[in-house]
């Protein structure tokens, strides 16, 4: 098989994100939370994205990594493969030696993926990462101010306590904001839909779910990035295109309905 760019034939590839913005370039993870500690989610998102639209975040994140599917074709017995290619870690904010991940509601989410050519992941992906992470951390569940600056702050620290300096491709950390059919079919309107924290026996303490209000956002939440274009048998293809397709849809959408490709 033919690679679609050199790129595409490295188990990585080098996002081309804004530069750091000289308005922000001081700001730390320390310093963002400590600004932030008493704000409710609509400023918190607010300043968030201003920070990484001004180029507000660690380097490392740059750095996306490739997950490999495939499927069967049941009617030609053909095997199709893909691959595209994800964040390493969860979206973050701050300088390389002070930096911390930062929960935000799936609109803010998507204002972020928009200008970096991104898009948020799917249930199916969300456990196709997990199943290629190479660092894989148990979840730590928090009980108190679940939505506060502070929390987030505190389970930041807590999983890089875990983490203890390991890097590759991270999951077990957060649930996802996640893509789903069913945002737009709950009964009720302006749903978010959150799945994962995979525990070490690799089974996800959050069902997929769609009973938050879509600016709701805790601790435990956590925004993975995925670049837009999949390559599927080596031809790259806009997410858009595959989820539209019946077959191909499958090698990143595992619901009924695979209809609903943005916040």
């Amino acid at each position: 098989m033919l690679c679609a760019g050199l790129f595409a034939c490295s188990s990585t590839r080098r996002m081309h994100w804004p530069e750091r913005n000289a308005m922000t370039a001081e700001g730390t993870g320390t310093s963002f939370y400590q600004t932030t500690a008493a704000w409710k989610w609509r400023e918190r998102d607010s300043l968030a994205k201003a920070f990484i639209l001004s180029g507000n975040f660690p380097s490392f994140l740059k750095k996306f990594v490739r997950i490999n599917v495939s499927l069967t074709d049941s009617a030609s017995g053909r095997t199709i493969s893909a691959y595209y290619f994800v964040s390493p870690d969860y979206l973050a904010l701050g300088t390389d030696d002070d930096w911390a991940r930062i929960p935000l509601t799936p609109m803010a989410a998507q204002v972020i993926a928009d200008s970096f050519h991104c898009f948020l992941p799917t249930r199916k992906m969300v456990d196709d990462i997990y199943r290629q992470a190479v660092v894989k951390l148990a979840p730590v569940p928090m009980y108190a101010f679940r939505d506060s600056s502070v929390t987030m702050w505190q389970h930041h620290l807590i999983v890089e306590g875990q983490r203890k300096g390991r890097n590759g491709l991270i999951a077990g950390i957060k649930k996802d904001v996640v893509l789903s059919g069913k945002v737009t079919r709950d009964t009720k309107p302006d749903r978010e839909a959150i799945y994962g924290w995979h525990k070490l026996d690799g089974k996800p303490i959050q069902p997929l779910y769609t009973g938050h209000i879509n600016w709701w956002v805790d601790y435990s939440h956590g925004i993975r990035l995925v670049y837009r274009t999949i390559w599927v048998n080596g031809k790259p293809t806009d997410y858009t295109t595959v989820m539209k397709d019946p077959l191909l849809q499958k090698l990143l959408c595992d619901e009924e309905w695979c209809d609903f490709v943005r916040y």
